[in-house]
This record gives C-alpha cells, structure tokens and sequence, in this order.
C-alpha cells in the first residue's frame, strides 16, 4: 500500500508539473479559502466558543434586576443581599465594579484599572492567589484599611516581581494601601481589571432604587439554570409584593452564563461573518473543482486507455486523490500561513470593544479545523473528478479522443452548473455586502444634533481627578476654559462630561417635578443639607431619613421621569451647535451660589410637559450625585444621538458644572476653531500644562470621535466587503475559465460552422448565449437564497430591509454586467477561429 501510495504521488507531482496554471491557480484558491476561514473561525473560536479560563467556568451566570418593562438593570445593595440570603441554587453570589484611578507607586502616579469586588467574588470565580492571600474578613468590612490584590501581569511589569509586597510604598486615589496578594496569569476580570479592592469599604446605599451594582454567581453543584432560573424569579417576585417594587425597580432576576453575557453583542456579527467566510470557502471550492473537471475532460483519453488497460476505476480515483491530496496540502500549508496573517490583521482593525479579543490566536483547534478542511476538500474534489473520469462509455470516450473532441457535451454542463453555483453564492455575499454599504450610508446620513467639523476635543481624565475637591474641580476647569479661549484661531469653548459619540453610555435615572412651595421647611432644610453633608461622610441616621423622603417623593409615577443626568458648561451648547429650541443656555452668572439651574432637551419637554412651557418647572434629581437642591429649568435644546447614530436621542438633562461638579471627575472640553482643530493641539497642550502638569493631556479632533463611533459597521462592511469581492473575483475568473476552456475543446466544431458559412456575429451569439444561460441560473438561485439568508443579517442593518429590492436589484444588474463582460472575451476569441488551422489535421 506505502509502495503504490509513494507511486501515485510521484504520478501527481509530474502530471501537475506538465499543467502549472492549473496546479498554481488551484493552490491559491485553496489557500484563499482556507485561509479566510481558518483566520475567521480563529476568531470565533477564541471569543466564542473557546471556554473562560476559570474554573468550571459553565456554573459561572451574570445577573440582572429586571423591570417590569422587561429592562435589566443592575443591583441595588439590599436586593443583591436578600437574593443571596435567600437563594437555594446559588454557590456564591459577588458585586463587582470597575473604574479608572489615580494608583501611585513610589511617588510615580499612574491610572489604573481597579475592581471592587464584594466578599464571595473570587470563591464565584474559582481563583486563588498565586502568591500571598486574599482579604480577610476585617478587610472587607466600611471604612476599613484599604488592601489590594494585583495581577500577574501588574506585578510583573510595575512592581517588577517583588516578593516583599509589604514594604512597598502604595497609594490608591491618594489612600496608602496593602497589597496582600498576587492573582494568576491572565485573570483580568472584570473589564482588565489590573486591581482589585474590597467592595465593603465603601458605603452601602440602603435604597432599592440604586442600580449601582453588576453581580456574578456560581451555581450549586447539580443545579441547572432552569432551576436557578425559577428560584430567582420567586425571590424577586416576593421581595417586589413585600416592598412594592414596581416599574423601573425589580420584579425579576435574569441569569446568563457569563460567557454568553460577555459576548452577547458580538456573536450575531462574528456568526453571519463566519457564515460568509464559509460561502468564499464553497466558492473557492467551485472554483477549484471546475479547474480539476477541466484537466480531468482534457485527460479523458488518457483515462479511457488507462481502463481499456485493465486499471479499476477505484485505480483512478485514487490517482485523483493523490493528486488533490498534493494541492490541498500545500494550499492548507499557504492558508494556515495566510490565517495566522489574517487574524493579526482582523486583530488589528477589529473593533476596541470586541471581548477576549486577548484569547484569539491560531491554535491546536484552529489548526485542526484548517487541517480537517484541507482534507475534506480534497477528498471531495477526488471523488468528483475521479467518479466524473470513470463514467459514461470508454469506446465513446476514446472516439472522441481520436478526432480530438477533448469535452463532452456532459463535460460541459458539469462546468457550467459549477459555474451557476458559484455565480449564485456570490451574488448571497455582494448583496450582503451592499445591505449593509446601504445601512453604513444611512447611518452616516442621521442628523445627530451637533456638528462635528472644525471641533478640537481635549479630555481631563487625571490621575487624581476623582480625589479633588468640589472646588479644585471647578477651579481647574474655570482656568483652563478661560484660558483656551484667548488661544488664536479659537471661536468658542465649552465642556461635558459625557461627549456625544464617545460612549455607549451615560448617567441616567429617574427625576421628579416638584413645586418648592409644597415642601414643608423640615424637607426643604433636609435637601439643603444634602449638599454639604455628602461631601462627607454622611451618617447613617441622615442617609435613613433622605433614602425614606426620596422615596416617598418618587413613588408618586405622574411626577417623575427618566432622563441621562449630563454635566456641561456655558459655551457648550454654542461650541457643538446644539440648537436651542426655547429659553437660554447656562451662563456665567450660573454659580455655586446661583439657584441651581438646568437645560433640558426636547423630549424632556414632551416627555413631562406634552401641554405646557417646561420653563420656570422645578426638578429633583439629586439621587444622580447626592446634591438634592431642586433645579430650575431655564432653556430647551434639541436632542443628540450621544450614544450612537443608530440609537435614538435619550431624554436628558444638563447641569451647570459650577454647580453639580460631584460627577464631573472626567471633562472633555471642545474647541471651536477657524481653520484645522490639529492646529490647536500644541498651544491647548501647552496651557493644560502650565495650569496643572499632573493632567495627560489627549487631544482629538470631534471629527475623529465621530468616525470611531461606526467602527463597527464599518468592519462589518469590510470584511463581508472582501470577502463577496474576492467572491466575484473567483466567480468571474470561474466564468471565463469554463467559456475559455470550452471554446478551446470546440475549436474543430466551431472551424467546420464557419467552413460551413457561420458569421462571426453568430458564433459569437452562440457562445455569449451559453455564458449568459449559465449566468442566468446562477442569478435565479442566488437571488432566492439572498432572499432567505440575508434574513439572518437583520441585526446589522439600519433602516434597510434584509429584503430591500433596490440593493439586490442592483447587485444583481452589476454582477450580471460583470460576468457577461467575462463571457465576452472568449466568445470574442471564438470569432477568431480560422476553419483551415482547426481542420488541418482532420
């Protein structure tokens, strides 16, 4: 077996020697296609399907509260400790927060990443210390030492592997802290999380309005998610009868394995995107199995003598799978080396938000599927070429080889369906292709409410912005908008703390409308109170008394709201070009001192006051930052699409920063100018500097802010982009490779029509006709499968439908030009036959 197996390679090596093209242009469409899907199943495979690196990591869920509308929210403290009180499905249940601070070792400052993570967290997660210990239970009690655990790779890099933790000299927001232990290689959860500090030693808000906190659990060994499914339901459903929780307060817990939780806004796309990389696969495979046909009609004498000779025909598939085997090989070998290109590319334009992006790579799986594809292809293609060789008649076959009849009319039709097949997918990958270039084309046509050119951002996100005061806050601020607006080719300067398209996200709850005159004098000093006691740490007996009086002023649902709670500056407004709709912006008579004033958008005004001028109407909505005096509505602004083109505007609420400067810990300041924002950079740089040299100073243009916010769609678009272009490439040369062969097999039947009188204008009709048909067939499959598949490319698109007749007319009409244009060359080339050279030797 070893002998005839060494013989029959040796018999493929030399015969695909002797055909070059075909060996070459077989080699790189295999690699094309394996290497596509091999790089995008790397993908797949690493965010995906590959388990988390935890233990047991299928008993870990993520948990929700969930409103009656069915909205998830996360945890406020006293539900998250009933639920885990009370839950009998439940290992462990842990709170978990993750926010940038000011971490400084030896005196050098530094912004991390730090995690709070409430008693239970890591028994959730399954880690342990790989040197030192966890926290103790005295650690993680209110106001206790602050303690830290670090990261592997945290340790490493800026404590440069340090064994004596304790005398290192350490500071979080200005806190000396204990670093008490190191975690485990790549455990970076949650969020990169570089730190990690006791969630107790910060206060617990008795409220069950609060949705401060995300919460992660580990099943009971033996349970299953039904069962703790149904649990939490019953829990939240008694704890939401037994203190009246309703609307947007909880009425039911949702739980999903943390896996798909972390990728849940990713698997759609990375699925429809593997689908695709799985349609170019079929296509190169087409491709390759019309060229292996080809050589396979061109040696059918060769066959025929073969098995008039005695060889079986089981004798001859095995020569093709020798043969394939050889191209499959080196094309599996090219395209494992294009996959691991490809993923360090994919790696690179993917989006910054894509998870476990860290755990992509071209691995022992990865590897196997490449290797396991390679194979199958190739077995395919020998089974096809090989029985396709074997049939029909040899006596028939050798006559037509005797009058040098190369193909068969059945020779030709196998071809031409291939083709129709290949015509058919990629018209599936071009019209996906073009739904969503359609959906990136509305999206950039959305009004967002501001304008974007001529805009210089710079973002205040210091080290030490959380641990200033109210004051310096305010200070930093007043000084450095002052000063930028002095700068040369500065039109107007403003500020946010939430800059449209920037983040997904923002502050947002519930507000009230309120009439002062209403108010008895014990609430009114009870709210006025509020703005200094919160600076400080707050008793325990006034945060009981302000919980109870919010919530008694918030159950009353005919006064309240839901809007984004949004810090900005006078000159904001005027600096993006947010229109003003009634009323005025904030101004500089807008002071710490000044009644507390805000500007709200318009669907505010709809939303609370559908009848009526919302000017001079009084809110509260100090459960955002803790500052209850009321707020006094003095202007309305149109709505912004702050958290993406595709999202609609929120309702919203701005605050003066001067007076609400709690929350306003990261600023990002615009700059309107003349002429080209870049040209600012150095002089805003250069003030930002003098004023406070602590502060990074990251500076961007809003036009940059605007096209990071379609980053997305737009890798979306250019991976189904390439990959339906690469299609059509392998579609096309699929077109005119079967037209070209097939006019090079009739060049005796094409010299004997025109011996006969045929006009060129006829023989070209004749082969374009053929072309056409085979195009044709391969229009009508494809269109009924866009019609079907594109269904699944639903939660890509906007505003466009799957189904959208203009896009598939369209790519239809232009795929059709192309392949007609394929056709056209050897059609052309037939005219060309002169009947003396095609008959010479008959």
């Amino acid at each position: 077996m070893i002998k005839d197996l060494t013989q029959d390679l040796r018999y493929a090596f030399r015969m695909l020697t002797k055909s070059p093209v075909y060996a070459v242009v077989s080699v790189i469409t295999v690699a094309l296609g394996i290497g596509a899907s091999t790089a995008i199943f790397s993908v797949v495979y690493g965010v995906l399907l590959q388990p988390l690196p935890y233990e047991k990591p299928e008993q870990i869920v993520r948990l929700w509260e969930m409103s009656a509308r069915n909205r998830p929210m996360q945890f406020a403290d006293p539900n998250f400790e009933d639920i885990r009180a009370q839950s009998s499905t439940l290992q462990g249940m842990a709170e978990m927060r993750s926010v940038e601070l000011p971490v400084s070792l030896n005196d050098q400052p530094d912004s991390v990443r730090v995690a709070y993570v409430s008693a239970d967290f890591f028994s959730v997660m399954g880690v342990k210390p790989v040197m030192g210990r966890l926290f103790a239970p005295e650690e993680q009690q209110f106001r206790a030492a602050p303690t830290a655990l670090v990261s592997y790779s945290y340790w490493q890099r800026r404590l440069n592997e340090t064994r004596n933790l304790e005398t290192l000299k350490f500071t979080i927001s200005n806190n000396p802290t204990l670093i008490v232990g190191v975690l485990p290689p790549g455990f970076r959860f949650p969020d990169d999380s570089q730190i990690w500090m006791p969630r107790e030693i910060e206060a617990r808000l008795p409220s069950r309005t609060a949705h401060n906190w995300p919460v992660v659990a580990r099943l009971r060994e033996g349970t299953s998610l039904d069962q703790a499914r149904a649990d939490l339901t019953a829990i939240a459903q008694r704890l939401s009868q037994q203190y009246r929780l309703e609307e947007k307060n909880m009425v039911n817990v949702a739980a999903v394995p943390l896996k798909d939780a972390l990728t849940r806004d990713v698997r759609p796309t990375l699925l429809i995107v593997l689908g695709v990389a799985g349609l170019l696969l079929l296509v190169a495979c087409a491709n390759v199995m019309n060229l292996s046909l080809a050589q396979a009609s061109a040696r059918g004498g060769e066959f025929a003598v073969r098995v008039a000779l005695g060889a079986s025909p089981w004798r001859l598939i095995r020569q093709f799978l020798a043969e394939a085997l050889l191209l499959c090989l080196v094309g599996g070998g090219l395209g494992i080396l294009a996959a691991y290109f490809g993923v360090r590319l994919l790696l690179a334009l993917a989006p910054a938000d894509v998870p476990r992006l860290d755990e992509v790579s071209v691995n022992l799986p990865v590897l196997l599927f490449a290797i396991a594809l390679s194979f199958v292809v190739a077995i395919t293609l020998s089974l096809l070429t090989g029985l396709r060789a074997t049939w029909g008649n040899v006596q028939t076959t050798l006559v037509e080889g005797g009058r040098r009849q190369g193909t068969s009319v059945r020779s030709r039709r196998t071809g031409r369906l291939i083709v129709a097949g290949q015509v058919a997918i990629t018209l599936i990958l071009m019209t996906g292709a073009g739904l969503l270039g359609r959906s990136m084309l509305r999206v950039l046509s959305v009004d967002p409410g501001f304008e974007t050119a001529r805009i210089a951002t710079l973002e205040l996100k210091s080290p030490d912005m959380r641990t200033r005061t109210d004051a310096q806050r305010v200070q930093l601020l007043d000084q450095l908008i002052s000063r930028l607006r002095s700068l040369p080719g500065v039109e107007a300067v403003g500020g946010t703390n939430v800059l449209p398209l920037k983040s997904s996200d923002s502050p947002d709850g519930t507000f009230a409308k309120i009439n002062p005159q209403q108010l008895s004098p014990a609430q009114r000093e009870l709210l006025e109170r509020s703005a200094n006691v919160m600076n400080d740490n707050p008793d325990p007996v006034f945060i009981s008394d302000l919980t109870k009086f919010m919530e008694d002023l918030f159950r009353d649902k005919t006064r309240t709201g839901n809007a984004d709670y949004v810090i900005a500056s006078e000159g904001y407004f005027e600096t993006v070009r947010i229109p003003l709709r009634r009323g005025r912006w904030f101004s500089e008579s807008d002071g710490p001192a000044a009644p507390h004033v805000a500007v709200i958008s318009e669907a505010v005004a709809q939303q609370s006051w559908p009848n009526q001028d919302p000017l001079g109407q009084t809110i509260e909505f100090g459960n955002m930052d803790g500052d209850l005096r009321l707020l006094t509505i003095v202007g309305v602004v149109g709505d912004v699409r702050k958290h993406g083109l595709e999202k609609q505007p929120r309702p919203t609420v701005y605050v003066n920063y001067r007076q609400r400067p709690r929350s306003a810990n990261q600023f990002d300041l615009v700059l309107r100018t003349s002429a080209d924002p870049t040209a600012v950079f150095s002089a805003a740089r250069g003030v930002l500097n003098e004023i406070d040299h602590t502060v990074p100073p990251r500076l961007n243009t809003f036009a940059q802010v605007f096209s990071e916010s379609v980053n997305t769609r737009r890798f979306n678009l250019l991976l189904v982009g390439v990959f339906a272009l690469t299609a059509l490439l392998l579609a096309i040369a699929g077109v005119f490779g079967v037209l070209a062969y097939s006019v090079a097999q009739r060049t005796r039947e094409i010299g004997v029509r025109i011996a006969l009188g045929a006009t060129p204008r006829a023989i070209l009709r004749m082969v374009l006709a053929q072309g056409l048909l085979t195009i044709a067939i391969g229009t009508a499959i494809g269109l009924a499968g866009s019609f079907a598949l594109t269904r699944t490319m639903r939660s890509l698109l906007f505003e466009v439908s799957p189904n959208d007749p203009l896009t598939i007319a369209g790519v239809a009409l232009l795929l059709v030009l192309i392949a007609a244009l394929a056709s056209y060359i050897p059609a052309r080339r037939a005219t060309r036959v002169d009947p003396t050279v095609a008959l010479r030797y008959e």
